[in-house]
C-alpha cells in the first residue's frame, strides 16, 4: 500500500491547513474527508484505507484550529470560511487527479460542513455522504451559549461507540481537544445551521445519510428536520440499530464502510463513464 503523504494548503486568510493524503496510483474516484469537532483527520486512517482499497484516492485536512492545522484550538468564528478551506483542498487535490469524480464524506461537524459545501459547490461533486451530521445537536449548543461561563464539561468518550477501545484511544489522543467549547465556535455552529436551513436542497446530488440510532451526542430524531430540508431527488438514509455517534468506529464499522462504498460505486461508475 502506498505511503501516506502529508502536505499543507493555505486558507484564504493565509493560515496553514494540515493535509493528509492516501494516494492511489490508478484511482477511479477521489474521496474528500471532513472530520468532526475537536478531532483530527488522522482518526480516519482506517476509513481511508478501505476507500483506497475500493479504488479511491483519498484526501482530507485538519480544520481550522484542529489537529495539526494553525489557529487557536477549536476556535472557529465563521464556518463559511471553513467550507472555503475545504474547497481550496478539493481544487488542489483535483489538479493532481484531473477528471476523477469527487465524493465528499463528512462526519458530525464535518457533516455540517459537507452539507453546506454541497449547497455551495455541489456541481463539483459526484456524491455526498453525511455521517451523524451535527444538526441534531442544536439544542445543546444553544443551551451552552446561554451559560456564563461555559462549563468545562469534557465529552464522554463512552458516547462515541460501543467499542470501548475507541473511547480509550480518543481520551489519550494528544491531537484531540479535551477542553471546553468556546463561545464564538458555538455561535458559529448555530449560524452555520441557519445558513444551511436558508440554503437550497441538495437537488439531484446523490446523497447518503448514515446515523446511529442510539446517538446521544447528535440525536437522530433531532437531526431529521434539517435532513428533510436538504433531501433532494437522490437521497438515501441508513440508520444503524444500537449504534452510537461514530458509526465509522462502531462495532459494525465494516458494515457501515461497506454500505458507504456500495453507495458510492453506483454513482462513481456512472460519472467515470461520462468523462
Amino acid at each position: 500500500m502506498t505511503a501516506i503523504k502529508e502536505w499543507s494548503i493555505q486558507s484564504k486568510g493565509g493560515a496553514a491547513r494540515y493535509v493528509r493524503e492516501w494516494p492511489h496510483a490508478n484511482a477511479a474516484w477521489m474521496a474528500l474527508l471532513s472530520h468532526g469537532y475537536g478531532e483530527h483527520i488522522g482518526r480516519y486512517d482506517h476509513v481511508a484505507d478501505a476507500l483506497r482499497e475500493a479504488g479511491a484516492h483519498v484526501v482530507g485536512a485538519d480544520h481550522q484550529g484542529h489537529g495539526r492545522s494553525e489557529g487557536e484550538p477549536v476556535l472557529i468564528e465563521d464556518f463559511e470560511l471553513v467550507t472555503e478551506d475545504l474547497h481550496v483542498l478539493a481544487q488542489a487535490a483535483s489538479e493532481k487527479q484531473a477528471g476523477l469524480p469527487v465524493v465528499l464524506i463528512g462526519h458530525s461537524m464535518g457533516g455540517m460542513i459537507a452539507a453546506r459545501y454541497a449547497q455551495r459547490y455541489g456541481r463539483e461533486l459526484t456524491a455526498l455522504v453525511l455521517s451523524g451530521p451535527m444538526f441534531g445537536a442544536r439544542e445543546v449548543l444553544e443551551q451552552l451559549q446561554g451559560m456564563d461561563p461555559i462549563p468545562e464539561i469534557p465529552l464522554d468518550p463512552g458516547l462515541l461507540s460501543r467499542d470501548p477501545s475507541v473511547g480509550k484511544a480518543y481520551a489519550s489522543d494528544p491531537l484531540v481537544w479535551h477542553g471546553p467549547f468556546k463561545r464564538p465556535t458555538l455561535q458559529a455552529m448555530t449560524a452555520a445551521m441557519d445558513a444551511t436551513a436558508a440554503g437550497p436542497s441538495l437537488g439531484g446530488l446523490p446523497t447518503l445519510w448514515i446515523h446511529g440510532q442510539d446517538d446521544l451526542l447528535v440525536p437522530l430524531e433531532a437531526t431529521r428536520p434539517m435532513m428533510a430540508h436538504l433531501r433532494g431527488g437522490r437521497f438515501e438514509e441508513k440508520i444503524y440499530a444500537g449504534a452510537m455517534h461514530e458509526v465509522f468506529n462502531e462495532t459494525n464499522r465494516d458494515e457501515v464502510i461497506a454500505d458507504v462504498i456500495g453507495f458510492i460505486r453506483r454513482f462513481t461508475a456512472i460519472s467515470s463513464n461520462t468523462h
